[in-house]
């Protein structure tokens, strides 16, 4: 079997290692718009070329002579990779562009979510013109202000937060709305989760589910960044969601797979996203992604029992039902470590040493925006390395990822210790235990 693998990322080295450990031995290729060592490293080839570029990813596709695709990023979905792909004949998993919009419009989502009657929805507005916004802004008073395009994860600020004030909030609209139109949210309040599902359009079989963390440094202070690590817990709840929030979740979830079929008369096929906050009122949905998370991704394909290769084929087929998916009954704490002064001002082009790659069942190493050179690796001012910590227990895997990241890893880095940690854990509870009331 000949997989390829668009991405370039440290989501996608998560991806082609769990290929790389399919007893089907497939043969991995990959296009990724710089090389990860560590993607390069599983596979059989691989070509340098924009991930958005379906003309040329089509191309070497047929002369590889691939039986399956998967899409990793969310700018090729966008792009509409997987379309020519699947009109090329080659099944993907990774919705096609019109599904993709769950992700890659915040305002067609929004709209959709309405329109459904799909639960967890804000009130919210979709504006192109500044001063209908500021009146918006003025009546909400606490509010998300989104970009209704992609912006890396890093576009959203809410006031009381990033935005100090209204006037801020209008601020920031104001240029937003130099490029884009611009989705405006009442803020919610509460404690964030997501969960991840394989969808093949017709069934939906869900992950576990964990909790990122976007703030640059310890306290979930500081700028918005990509997220800064992860953590899930043995079994499928993170350790502040009870069973019937978890089942809000997924019953939103299936119905807006559901429900862009019935929009768009085009199967979802691929991974769905959802990023979930617990609220007084509930269970709401921030937003949804038309891929894995990262680092999510590193989390959930690290406890992945179930062969990687049958999951896709299933997803292409449409033979989820058939298929019984499997995670390991560990715990996982990812913590990535990043350039100093990222994401701001980050270091370039500094080298970082790894003592080692191989850490049996404790630890997996993830390569994320990092180039190799002379066998060393170097930054490239993103986040570099997600290093993944698997134990019996949420603290069990922190201590073990930590340990990694403090003896084993050096250079001008920085990773937040608090992730996975107790004292942070029991906060959520504790935080979740007083909105419960």
């Amino acid at each position: 079997m000949k997989v390829l693998l668009v991405g370039s990322g440290g989501r996608e080295h998560a991806i082609a290692d769990a290929i790389a450990r399919s007893s089907d031995k497939p043969l991995l290729f990959a296009v990724m718009s710089k090389k990860n060592p560590g993607i390069a490293k599983l596979c059989t080839d691989f070509k340098i070329n924009n991930e958005s570029d379906f003309e040329n990813i089509v191309k070497y596709a047929k002369e590889k002579d691939i039986n399956i695709a998967i899409v990793g990023p969310e700018a090729p979905l966008s792009a509409g990779v997987s379309d020519a792909l699947w009109n090329a004949g080659i099944p993907v998993v990774g919705p096609k562009k019109v599904c993709a919009q769950i992700e890659t419009d915040k305002a067609w989502a929004r709209n959709f979510m309405k329109k459904y009657d799909i639960p967890g929805n804000p009130k919210y507005g979709v504006f192109e013109n500044y001063d209908l916004a500021a009146n918006f802004i003025e009546e909400l008073k606490d509010v998300a202000v989104k970009p209704a395009g992609l912006t890396g994860g890093k576009g959203v600020k809410v006031t009381g937060d990033q935005l100090p004030d209204i006037e801020a909030a209008k601020e920031y609209t104001k240029e937003l709305l130099q490029n884009d139109s611009v989705v405006i949210e009442e803020r919610f309040i509460g404690e964030e989760f997501t969960l991840q599902a394989f969808v093949d359009g017709k069934n939906i079989v869900f992950c576990p589910t964990a909790q990122d963390h976007k703030r640059a440094y310890e306290g979930d202070i500081g700028p918005n960044t990509g997220g800064m690590g992860s953590y899930t817990n043995v079994g499928k709840l993170v350790p502040f969601l009870t069973e019937k929030e978890y089942e809000e979740a997924k019953e939103i979830m299936e119905k807006v797979v559901e429900s862009i079929y019935e929009e768009t008369k085009t199967y979802y096929q691929g991974i769905l996203y959802g990023q979930f906050i617990l609220t007084k009122d509930g269970t709401k949905v921030i937003e949804f992604n038309a891929r894995f998370g990262d680092p999510e991704a590193m989390n959930i394909l690290t406890l992945l029992k179930t062969d990687m290769t049958k999951i896709i084929s299933a997803i292409a087929n449409q033979t989820l039902d058939k298929l019984n998916i499997e995670f390991s009954e560990k715990a996982t704490v990812c913590k990535y470590a990043v350039p100093e002064g990222y994401p701001e001002k980050p270091v370039k082009d500094a080298g970082i040493r790894i003592l080692k790659e191989d850490y049996g069942n404790d630890v997996k190493i993830y390569y994320s925006s990092v180039y190799e050179k002379d066998g060393k690796i170097y930054t490239t001012g993103s986040r570099s390395i997600g290093v993944v910590g698997i134990g019996d227990s949420i603290k069990e895997a922190e201590a073990i990822a930590q340990n990694v990241l403090d003896s084993d890893i050096s250079g001008k880095i920085f990773f937040r210790r608090d992730i996975g940690t107790e004292k942070l854990v029991q906060k959520r509870i504790d935080r979740m235990n007083e909105i419960r009331g």
